[in-house]
């Protein structure tokens, strides 16, 4: 993992391998909860251009995705914080409405604003509309522009409570809040610990504890800024779900403890040789794709399209019309001159790949 780490720290490539890694570690912790999603079509649904109506599977699949960009994008320590666990738990979310509202109330009451004989209750009522409109807005907006995690609804009277939940859809009885301090509690225990045998114990007590309920895909993740936290991996975010992929579900469920560890380990192991793997493979496909740039003009966009298929498992030719500006002809050219592999099989909504 260190290895992998002063690798990437270093690498021309590093962008592009952090962005497949978490395309390739959305789709294994679906595949680990018996779901299987497609990384073509986890791409092209996180470039809004679907070719078929997203399955909840995606959907999830997406929402990891998200959630590995937005702790990559923090500090190092945020996700571990007070303010990131709320918000990758759906604890945090936006800012809530009733207290816009009562900021609108006290404005609309006090200032210069003209009610023209309407009644205050009339006027407080719109303001609560529009301010229960602004932050559906403005909440939308972050989500879809991947810096938030879609947080739970909180009630206008009761804005430190979660929504009373489903009983066909959660078990009432499971405390969440319980479990994740009774997880939290473990991560302050196993401080004086190496910190890849304090990784595989936390990742061993998230399974064991089972602290969320529809969010497993979760703990790993958190693990994963744990390993970023320390330094061991500074410089990208550790595909723990692509590692345990590879390890046998009998080890990963084993009946002894120490059986379960030894195989998270070997996780953690097996994630850093797939990065290692894949970061070689990407550096030889660059230079590979830079022999085709010589002689070109200095307005050619065939830099740009190695870019964007280095940073993508796979691209369309609507994504390279979107990114490039150019035409679908235009695309289809430069996918000819760069020799990118066709990856589909399909005769539309094709889509390629390095090889």
């Amino acid at each position: 993992m260190a290895r992998l780490d002063e690798r990437v720290a270093r690498s021309p490539v590093r962008d592009g391998l952090v962005e497949r890694q978490h395309f390739a570690d959305a789709a294994s912790a679906l595949w680990l909860e018996g779901e299987l999603v497609h990384i073509e079509d986890l791409v092209l649904h996180d470039a809004h251009m679907d070719i078929r109506t997203p399955t909840h599977e995606l959907t999830r699949a997406h929402a990891v995705l998200r959630a590995r960009r937005r702790i990559f994008a923090q500090k190092p320590d945020w996700a571990l914080s007070r303010e990131g666990f709320l918000a990758l738990t759906g604890r945090g979310g936006v800012t809530p409405a009733s207290g816009q509202k009562s900021r609108e109330g006290e404005g609309a009451g006090s200032s210069t604003f003209e009610t023209d004989g309407r009644d205050d209750a009339e006027d407080d009522l719109l303001a609560e509309e529009f301010a229960e409109i602004d932050a559906v807005l403005a909440r939308s907006s972050r989500i879809l522009s991947g810096a938030d995690v879609p947080a739970r609804k909180e009630e206008t009277s009761r804005r430190d409570r979660p929504e009373p939940q489903n009983g066909l859809i959660y078990d009432l009885d499971w405390n969440e809040e319980e479990r994740l301090a009774e997880w939290q509690a473990v991560l302050a225990e196993t401080r004086a610990q190496p910190v890849v045998l304090r990784a595989a114990i936390l990742l061993e007590a998230w399974t064991d504890i089972e602290v969320l309920q529809h969010a497993a895909w979760l703990g790993p993740l958190l693990v994963a800024a744990l390993l970023r936290q320390e330094g061991l991996a500074a410089n990208h975010l550790a595909s723990l779900h692509l590692g345990a992929k590879n390890i046998p579900r009998e080890r990963r469920r084993a009946r002894n403890r120490g059986d379960r560890l030894l195989a998270l380990l070997d996780a953690i192991h097996d994630a850093a040789v797939a990065g290692l793997k894949e970061h070689d493979r990407l550096v030889l496909a660059k230079s590979h794709m830079e022999r085709r740039l010589k002689q070109r003009r200095a307005s050619s966009k065939l830099p740009d399209l190695v870019e964007l298929a280095l940073s993508r498992p796979l691209v369309s030719t609507g994504m390279i019309q979107e990114r490039l500006k150019v035409t679908k002809q235009g695309a289809l050219n430069l996918i000819g001159e760069l020799g990118l592999r066709e990856m589909t099989g399909r005769g539309r909504f094709r889509a390629w790949g390095i090889v």
